[in-house]
């Protein structure tokens, strides 16, 4: 789908929109109805999107977040900036109970678990794009402790065996919540009722059920976050006590090797030494490369450290280490063939797809419509287009590119869509996808290159 010129930049206009809809003065919210708090790699994405028009906003967004912040580092991934009873979500502050932990923030309210760390990625990228060179400069100097005690929590409190690969324990944690990546550990995780704090579920009321994850899901949900809340948000009582969710994530590991690179690129600018953060980076490279290949599928799996095995499930994230650069050229080329193939659409001679699935689309309980089952996320074919661009897959790299500005048009500024039809589903004027869709158009390099 080719869109003119005009429509690109209405489109444009429409984005900006969205975001100033979101906007509260000083922070966004993903979506009003569905999502009416601030969300720690949501804030990432859309600091992506100001920064190409809007330093200020782009500065505060992750100032704000960075603003709840735990003592131990940890950066969460829900800020509760305020209890406004007619915006519910579940789980709320009084669910989470954060004052439990003495890291948590004085009159802050957060939730106790976290999301992958694009932040300092973001950063770098307001760096490159601010019009006022030392007014970001002064910002980078602010915020860098903080994203370096964020990244110093995860390789401390998360690695424990020190493998330079660090854990999620939460499903929400990946920012891939339903995803068939975890089925097999929830379905491990058998549950007696009384185990299963009472709960209402909130996710449904402005989404159709379809298109959000199950209530055997959801319980298991649940019950991770009281296992931490019971623990005092203990990262090594979670660790020892048998938390039955440890996963080495690739996405997760890879958006923290980026950002190792990124730290060190922002340590220069502020005259820091680079060398932790560069020889870090290569250690989680290395990991990753090492640990979470799968020769046999030819893609990037997770490690379930309580199965002590790998989990070879065909989910899109297991192409994102092209982000960070790590593959080598015969990996990548795997990679793409993989991608190239029907199972994600992002072909030439798949005219009626719309890439990237978030599932193979072959692969049994794929499903176009249900959150991470199979729809297509703008933030995922983002992160992949720039990996393919990097690793020089140009041409793949201006089909997702294309579909990340068809989508909108076609769909609306929706949270994900069909990679079947492009409609849009979940969440309707949703931040990301507008923040995304502006950052792209206005990266003329990118947004041009199959023109």
């Amino acid at each position: 789908m080719t869109l003119t010129p005009e429509t690109q930049a209405t489109l444009l206009q429409q984005a900006r929109a969205v975001l100033d809809l979101n906007w509260t003065g000083g922070f966004t919210k993903p979506a009003l109805r569905q999502y009416p708090h601030q969300w720690s790699w949501d804030s990432a994405f859309i600091a992506l999107g100001y920064a190409r028009y809007d330093q200020a906003r782009a500065e505060q967004e992750l100032r704000s977040l960075f603003a709840a912040q735990w003592a131990d580092g940890r950066v969460p991934h829900i800020v509760f900036h305020d209890a406004d009873p007619a915006a519910p979500y579940f789980p709320g502050p009084g669910f989470w109970q954060i004052e439990r932990s003495p890291d948590a923030p004085a009159g802050r309210h957060t939730s106790g678990i976290v999301q992958p760390p694009i932040h300092a990625t973001a950063v770098l990228h307001i760096v490159r794009c601010a019009p006022d060179r030392q007014r970001t400069l002064d910002f980078v100097a602010e915020i860098f402790p903080r994203l370096a005690a964020w990244h110093h929590f995860l390789y401390l409190r998360r690695d424990p065996r020190r493998e330079n690969l660090v854990y999620i324990c939460h499903p929400w944690e990946s920012g891939q919540d339903n995803s068939p990546l975890w089925d097999a550990i929830l379905t491990r995780m058998t549950l007696q009722p009384q185990q299963i704090p009472p709960y209402r579920r909130a996710d449904t009321r402005a989404v159709h059920p379809d298109e959000r994850p199950l209530d055997f899901d959801y319980d298991r949900y649940v019950y991770l976050a009281d296992f931490f809340r019971q623990r005092d948000y203990d990262q090594a009582r979670i660790f020892t006590d048998g938390c039955p969710f440890l996963v080495q994530d690739v996405l997760f590991n890879t958006l923290l090797c980026q950002a190792e690179q990124d730290m060190a690129a922002l340590a220069r600018l502020i005259g820091t030494d680079p060398d932790p953060f560069t020889a870090r980076a290569a250690a989680t490279a290395a990991a990753i490369e090492a640990k979470l290949w799968d020769e046999a599928r030819g893609m990037y799996v997770n490690f379930d450290l309580v199965a002590g095995a790998t989990t070879p499930v065909p989910a899109l994230a297991g192409f994102a280490p092209l982000f960070a650069g790590i593959p080598d050229a015969i990996r990548a080329r795997r990679l793409v063939a993989y991608l190239a193939s029907p199972s994600f659409g992002l072909a030439p001679h798949e005219p009626a797809l719309y890439p990237a699935a978030s599932y193979d689309r072959l692969a049994p309980g794929y499903s176009p419509r249900r959150y991470w089952r199979g729809p297509v996320w703008i933030q995922m074919n983002w992160l992949i287009m720039h990996g393919l661009a990097r690793c020089g897959f140009g041409d793949h790299a201006a089909r997702l590119a294309a579909a990340i500005i068809a989508l909108p048009a076609i769909g609306g500024f929706r949270e994900y869509f069909d990679p079947e039809t492009g409609a849009g589903c979940g969440a309707e004027d949703f931040s990301w996808t507008a923040a995304l869709l502006i950052n792209l158009l206005l990266d003329d390099a990118l947004a041009h290159a199959d023109e």
